[in-house]
């Protein structure tokens, strides 16, 4: 195993701040830190080491020590438990000496994350993978970060006492918060159960844990998410997942750089048909001649409504209106007569049964299950300009999303975000979209645990969905089609806009298990999207589908 390999070789050299000029005997506790190491001379043993790490892990390469396949080995190994063990054993000990050597350790490697995550985050040979992609760091900086990370390990190992206390102190262990260049920070939202990690994120503390004083900020519509977005008005916002690719390339909009930084929800969405139509709709079908709302051109629910539609031998946009419709005037306009039918974000399709206005026809989830629906954003303007409060901000939301994915946390989560500066809507609607359990306004009770999810993960093949739906529906900018486009086309634009790596990052700092693979076969309800061949799926839903 990499580690215990790194460790048992590094065990002195990792051991700096225990040098002595005295000789120890082998087997007896050393004269500094009052532990017992593998060899007895400390001083001997530096002497034939090289200083330089990089050079040491290239020996120990030579030396048949490393192997290439256990640079993946390391992936049994926790490194934020391991992070906060060897932060609580350093300030324990109260040593100025030690404190010293583990900062000028963390430098080496550009800071104590890259130090932990390149020795032994989960699968360290796909961080290489990541870093090298990302920043251009060589083989011998990572093996470099590798050799430091394992000094850091041999320093926590040289630590006396139990680790017992350490590991109960460590949930409590305050976040560094010092490097943050804001905190005063405003985060805007629609009023949606899509937005549920950013909103419960203020009353359940999770920008206060991260040093933040946040305030969320209801917004009346996307176009009005949009436009403050560009004007710079706020300090990131909700967003559906498809607008941060959309304004990046200037759809509908001037062009304006936003990266998506983690997925708000999946699932979470349904198609809700006016009450005056029940008994009349079993089908896509049945849908010619309505007038549909959605809550944005840009959005999943345009795309995945388009996709039913035309399953259903509708094109629509000649067989139906499909008309922009903010969420909270969904409902007033499907009891004026507005709208016949509405593909919106919950809870609203939830309060038109709870108010009798209308009925759940179809969840999207059985349009496509796991789908991704809203998403965390901010502007490439304000992350350059704030890099380590971004960074902590997504943490904080990638945090409160695992919180939010576990079920019995629902209830709870669902009476704090129904507060009238929320959601603004009755409690027992919201849990009804949280609990999965519910009415569908048909007579039915039903029990859907997963009607909506809080996964964090950013494929890039729900990137490459999108664009490939963009075109498809013309709505990805004149001239674009699906002859014109290619798959290297459709997979840069999730590599500029879908910060992936930074999530899975992230996610394992929180000790959580993130995937490792960038791309998924994606399972839909009429077929199954390959991301290897974006455009090959495209050709095959016009000729199968129409346009």
């Amino acid at each position: 195993m990499v580690i215990s390999a790194v460790a048992k070789s590094l065990s002195d050299w990792g051991s700096l701040s225990c040098t002595s000029p005295s000789l120890m005997l082998p087997g007896q506790p050393c004269g500094a830190c009052g532990t017992v190491h593998f060899t007895g001379d400390h001083s001997r043993f530096m002497a034939t080491m090289p200083q330089d790490p990089v050079d040491m892990v290239d020996d120990l390469v030579k030396m048949g020590v490393y192997k290439q396949n256990q640079l993946r080995v390391a992936d049994t190994v926790n490194a934020y438990e391991l992070r906060k063990a060897l932060f609580l054993k350093r300030v324990g000990r109260n040593d100025p000496q030690r404190e010293k050597l583990i900062l000028a350790l963390c430098k080496q490697a550009g800071g104590l994350e890259n130090a932990f995550a390149a020795a032994f985050g989960p699968q360290a040979g796909l961080f290489f993978a990541d870093s090298v992609r990302n920043s251009g760091a060589t083989r011998r900086e990572f093996l470099k970060n590798m050799a430091v990370g394992a000094a850091l390990v041999t320093l926590a190992s040289c630590a006396g006492g139990s680790d017992e206390p350490a590991a109960e102190e460590a949930e409590a262990a305050p976040i560094d918060t010092s490097s943050l260049e804001k905190t005063d920070i405003q985060v805007g939202f629609i009023p949606i159960t899509c937005a549920t990690p950013i909103i419960m994120s203020e009353p359940l503390g999770f920008y206060e844990k991260y040093g933040f004083n946040a305030s969320v900020v209801k917004m009346p519509s996307w176009g009005a998410v949009r436009d403050s977005a560009i004007a710079g008005e706020l300090d990131a916002y909700h967003m559906l997942a498809p607008m941060p690719i959309a304004m990046t390339l200037g759809l509908g909009s001037a062009a304006f750089g936003v990266k998506l930084a983690s997925i708000e929800n999946i699932n979470g969405q349904a198609i809700t048909v006016a009450e005056r139509h029940k008994g009349n709709v079993s089908g896509p079908e049945d849908f010619k001649g309505f007038v549909i709302g959605v809550p944005f051109p840009y959005s999943m629910h345009n795309l995945l409504l388009r996709y039913y539609l035309a399953s259903g031998g509708l094109d629509p946009d000649v067989d139906v209106q499909i008309r922009p419709v903010p969420p909270p005037d969904s409902i007033a306009q499907l009891i004026a007569g507005d709208i016949d039918a509405m593909l919106m974000p919950d809870p609203f399709n939830q309060r038109a049964v709870f108010e009798g206005a209308g009925y759940i026809h179809m969840l999207t989830k059985d349009l496509w299950d796991g789908h991704p629906c809203c998403a965390f954003a901010a502007s490439d303007d304000w992350i350059t300009a704030n890099p380590n409060s971004f960074r902590s901000l997504n943490k904080a939301i990638i945090e409160a999303a695992a919180y939010a994915q576990e079920p019995a946390n629902r209830p709870e989560i669902a009476a704090a975000i129904s507060d009238r500066a929320f959601l603004n809507q009755p409690p027992e609607v919201v849990e009804a979209v949280l609990t999965g359990n519910f009415d569908d306004g048909q007579g039915n009770t039903l029990e859907v645990p997963d009607r909506i999810g809080f996964d964090p993960y950013p494929w890039q093949s729900f990137a490459k969905w999108i664009s490939s739906q963009l075109v498809r529906w013309d709505l990805m900018g004149e001239g674009t089609t699906a002859e014109t486009i290619s798959d290297s086309d459709i997979a840069q634009v999730g590599e500029e806009v879908f910060l992936t790596d930074l999530a899975r990052e992230l996610a394992i700092e929180l000790g959580e298990e993130p995937p490792f693979e960038t791309n998924r076969s994606e399972t839909l309800a009429f077929d199954t999207f390959d991301p290897e061949s974006p455009t090959t799926y495209l050709k095959g839903q016009i000729d199968q589908f129409g346009k």
